[in-house]
């Protein structure tokens, strides 16, 4: 079960005007599940992406890349169970198919459809049982259908993952709504496996451009679970401008209030990542201050949050902190200072400070790190002592589970 995590229900899912959804069981890879997901877009709408770094990216990433620099976006098709990764041509021909098909269902060009798929790797996309899958999700579009949308792009997720929030500027009422998916396979290099947030602002698309990479850095390029960079990762943000607020620049008045919405928006559907993470059973915050820069501070975070000795001892709430000073050791910080280090552990309004001065803080005591570690939430306090910059990097434990779940994941 996820940490302190559970799916919003629809009514608290707020429709974006300019955005319908519809959801279909098509069979990708397993029978009677939702697996395929449509969203229309209402002309005039701006859309950005961020995309996986990793050089093994599946062929809707490449489509994705060209369609989105080619003109405006339409449309977006969503399948789950097959990543259409590892596919050479075939899997690139399967993509284009996919944007024909739904080009010619909703009476648009195949360019301005973006194609998004997640599952296994290495394995064919049966194209035409997603085409025939279409007309279905056609036929169930819907502005508030963002609950059903959310669960069908679900693969290991326990959990569907969705967010949404109002924030009013001068007598106008802007909604931002996303949702995500992933479980594992979670070290984004930009995103996470599959991130959508749909605002009725107007964002001009340079600016849009710029938010979405904003939005990414602060919300899914902020997470770990096990490490890996997935071949699929996208992070797509709409901007419809139906509420009739529109943004020019970033200088434009109101347009703070919306760039925060939409970063709140994408930090909770990041963090509920986290939360479900294959086998998670505490979610752990790790904050890095004192840096000389967000790198430097990241690099940290993300040092510890993936190192799996660290993970298992949080999982066991055993206080083997000693972990901690190791991944900050090997995190290749420049003429790192150890001496100037501090270390805490908190929950719940509670800290211990752990390490000073190079090594274990004369006033820790065991049984007060074993206490806090028994939380279900916990955040992991470091000061580098060499700047004024600060990060944060969410991260799980690792139970047994995690274990099973891959192990078994093709069955």
């Amino acid at each position: 079960m996820p940490v302190n995590y559970a799916t919003p229900s629809p009514e608290k899912l707020f429709p974006v005007a300019g955005v319908r959804l519809g959801v279909a069981e098509a069979g990708i890879r397993k029978a009677d599940r939702r697996d395929l997901t449509l969203l229309a877009l209402d002309p005039g709408a701006t859309v950005a992406g961020v995309f996986t770094q990793n050089r093994f990216c599946a062929a809707p990433v490449h489509l994705c890349r060209r369609h989105l620099a080619s003109g405006e976006i339409r449309a977006l098709v969503i399948n789950t169970g097959i990543a259409n990764a590892g596919t050479g041509e075939p899997g690139m021909l399967a993509a284009q198919e996919t944007c024909s098909a739904v080009a010619k269902l909703l009476g648009v060009g195949a360019n301005q459809v973006l194609p998004f798929s997640t599952g296994v790797i290495l394995e064919p996309l049966p194209v035409d049982r997603l085409v025939a899958g279409l007309p279905k999700c056609q036929a169930d579009l819907k502005a508030d259908n963002w609950h059903a949308a959310a669960h069908a792009i679900m693969t290991t997720d326990t959990v569907a993952k969705a967010a949404s929030r109002k924030v009013d500027i001068d007598g106008k009422t802007i909604t931002v709504t996303g949702i995500s998916k992933g479980a594992g396979m979670i070290k984004p290099n930009m995103a996470t496996m599959l991130g959508f947030v749909a605002t009725d602002a107007g964002i001009a698309a340079p600016l849009l451009q710029q938010l979405v990479r904003e939005a990414a850095d602060e919300s899914f390029n902020c997470i770990t679970v096990d490490g890996d960079t997935s071949t699929n990762d996208s992070f797509i943000v709409i901007a419809t401008g139906k509420s009739g607020a529109q943004f020019a620049d970033a200088a434009a008045p109101g347009y703070t209030a919306v760039r925060e919405a939409i970063i709140g928006v994408a930090r909770e559907l990041a963090q509920a990542i986290v939360r479900d993470g294959e086998g998670a059973t505490k979610f752990i915050t790790v904050a890095v201050e004192g840096g000389r820069d967000r790198e430097e501070c990241k690099a940290v975070g993300y040092a510890i949050g993936h190192s799996p000795l660290v993970k298992t001892a949080f999982f066991a709430s055993d206080p083997n902190l000693g972990r901690i000073l190791a991944a900050i050791g090997y995190a290749r910080i420049d003429a790192l200072d150890v001496d100037k280090v501090r270390v805490w552990l908190g929950s719940a309004g509670q800290e211990v400070l752990v390490a000073e001065n190079g090594g274990r803080a004369p006033s820790y005591r065991e049984e007060d790190g074993a206490r806090i570690m028994q939380a279900k939430e916990i955040t992991v306090r470091v000061n580098l002592g060499r700047g004024a910059v600060s990060a944060n990097v969410y991260t799980c434990d690792f139970s047994y589970d995690y274990v099973k779940i891959n192990a078994d994941y093709r069955s």
